[in-house]
């Protein structure tokens, strides 16, 4: 869309709900939006930052509907598979601290040569950081700024690292982080689409453990592409 608001039929659409569904979500105060002149409006930004917080509970078919919503023929099948490259790969990853961890990420991007502006992105991804944690039970966290940086990105990027032992990063129940994916996004749709499939991802059996068993970023990179060529489009 060239606006930067979703109407409910599209909203609807895009969390593969029928309008009753999402009626009955919105009267109980459930997702950010605003009446104009009579006609409900969802601000694109705050949809997506409510969407970040309800993936966690999404299942299979969400995160598909979700991320089919979101598709661009761009893109082809999958934003991972598209926009993860080997040489932003890497086990271990160099870091010990939060702060540590997400410089290593971000000078990992950069070896795609599509960061163009390095220390405005780190600081979008740490003040993303601030607002919530990105990490997640199971030892991953998908670090990413607030919002869209497409004048700091050449192109939309995907960077993975490993630490050799977990870290603590504001995860929920203090849960130790060890898998780490960058995501660097050029516009909304982007964004929802990689998050979406890397949900989608993490729900298949034995990957989370195949990736802690990986020995260098090479190895770590064929494992992704492969759990993202088996979920198909």
């Amino acid at each position: 869309m060239s606006r930067d608001f979703y109407t409910i039929e599209e909203l609807a659409q895009l969390l593969g709900r029928d309008r009753r569904q999402v009626e009955k979500m919105i009267n109980r105060g459930l997702v950010p939006g605003r009446r104009v002149g009579g006609e409900w409006r969802f601000n694109e930004i705050e949809i997506t930052h409510w969407l970040e917080k309800e993936l966690r509970d999404f299942d299979d078919d969400g995160l598909a509907q979700l991320e089919q919503s979101q598709q661009s023929e761009e893109l082809g099948e999958s934003a991972v598979s598209s926009l993860l490259r080997v040489e932003a790969c890497e086990v271990p990853l160099d870091g010990s601290t939060k702060p540590s961890v997400l410089q290593a990420l971000i000078e990992l991007a950069g070896r795609s040569w599509q960061v163009w502006d390095p220390a405005a992105i780190l600081k979008a991804v740490k003040e993303r950081e601030e607002v919530m944690s990105t990490g997640f039970e199971n030892g991953v966290a998908i670090p990413h700024p607030r919002n869209p940086q497409p004048d700091a990105l050449g192109q939309s990027i995907i960077a993975f690292g490993r630490t050799y032992s977990g870290i603590p990063f504001g995860a929920p129940k203090r849960a130790l982080t060890d898998l780490f994916f960058l995501v660097l996004a050029r516009d909304s749709a982007t964004h929802l689409q990689i998050l979406a499939r890397l949900g989608r991802m993490m729900q298949q059996p034995g990957f989370l453990e195949q990736l802690r068993e990986a020995e260098t970023g090479p190895s770590a990179y064929d494992i992704i592409c492969e759990t993202d060529r088996l979920i198909g489009a």
